[in-house]
């Protein structure tokens, strides 16, 4: 592959030139740049994206952290920010950070050393303090889950209004006995949830019971079957059942298809729709996020405060996606 060296040599320019024909500095001759154009032609030149991004102090790289690459939320999120990405010339690197700080830290010190433009983050589990910092001097974005009266510009839902419409809907179909199966209340999204859930139930009078809402410490499918295996062996047992996430949803399902004798059907309500969710027996109502458009703005969002550009926080809509998992 031909050099910038060679490049001068048949342009019968110095190397100087070239480069600042490269860099497309204006003080370069309509003539002499002719040449050297005809000279990066005929060798067919390519030139090193890593060194001119160098030059440049910037990496036209975006960092993405996320908990676990296994959560199926994920995928149609990072879709939406990588083609957004390439299509402005950006690549993105995933970030899994497993809750892990010493590898937090890691993808922190890219940004630091320049080694990445920015930031999108979509763990819940981030050391919020340490992102703080970065975002005093390096562009960083909040995409789903986000802080409270914070600093860093997020794209998100309305939490809390997506879970009251969610239980809404069991109440308005008869059930006057509705679970919670949640995540740690130590996550945002989390308390919002179950905000919306008990905003629904006293809108319509409804008993708010410590023992039909159950905490899990991950949203992994596994933990919703614990979860209502333990709400089956209650003697008073819920008619519906309201999961923060698709993954306990479908693990809801798993363990009433499971066992476990109910005379009537439990109606189940998640929360994403994933794309699993309309694969389930029964297929499963749910809270539809718009997460490839979140992904999208996300990176548009990124880029323009790359730019220097002010960045407002942007709430979308979401819609109930009914199915027979709440048909009886």
């Amino acid at each position: 592959m031909a050099n910038i060296q060679q490049i001068a040599k048949q342009a019968g320019v110095s190397v100087a030139t070239v480069s600042r024909v490269l860099n497309n500095a204006t003080s370069v001759t309509p003539e002499t740049r002719h040449k050297v154009k005809i000279a990066i032609k005929e060798l067919n030149y390519q030139p090193s994206m890593l060194g001119r991004n160098l030059r440049n102090s910037e990496s036209r790289l975006m960092l993405v952290l996320l908990p676990s690459i296994s959560n199926p939320f994920y995928t149609e999120i990072i879709n939406g920010i990588q083609n957004t990405a390439i299509a402005n010339n950006y690549n993105i690197l995933l970030c899994e950070t497993d809750s892990n700080p010493e590898r937090e830290n890691i993808y922190f010190n890219m940004v630091k050393n320049k080694l990445a433009d920015g930031v999108i983050s979509m763990d819940p589990t981030v050391n919020m303090q340490k992102l703080n910092e970065i975002a005093e001097n390096h562009p960083v974005i909040l995409c789903s889950e986000y802080e409270k009266d914070g600093s860093i510009p997020y794209v998100t839902i309305d939490h809390e209004l997506a879970a009251y419409h969610a239980v809404k809907h069991l109440i308005k179909l008869g059930n006057e006995k509705i679970a919670l199966i949640n995540s740690d209340e130590k996550f945002l999204y989390a308390r919002h949830r179950r905000a919306g859930y008990e905003r629904a139930l006293k809108e319509f009078q409804l008993p708010i019971r410590d023992e039909w809402i159950y905490h899990t410490k991950e949203l992994e499918f596994q933990n919703g079957v614990q979860a209502m295996r333990m709400l089956l062996q209650l003697e008073e047992k819920p008619t519906a059942v309201f999961a923060v996430s698709d993954t306990l949803a479908i693990g809801t399902l798993k363990a009433l298809n499971g066992g476990g004798e109910t005379p009537n059907p439990i109606a189940v309500v998640g929360f994403d729709n994933i794309s699993f969710s309309n694969m389930t027996n029964p297929t499963l109502t749910t809270i539809s996020q718009p997460m490839y458009k979140m992904g999208c703005l996300a990176a548009d969002m990124l880029m323009s405060n790359m730019k220097g550009e002010k960045v407002e926080s942007i709430v979308l809509d979401h819609e109930l996606i009914i199915r027979e998992s709440t048909m009886g």
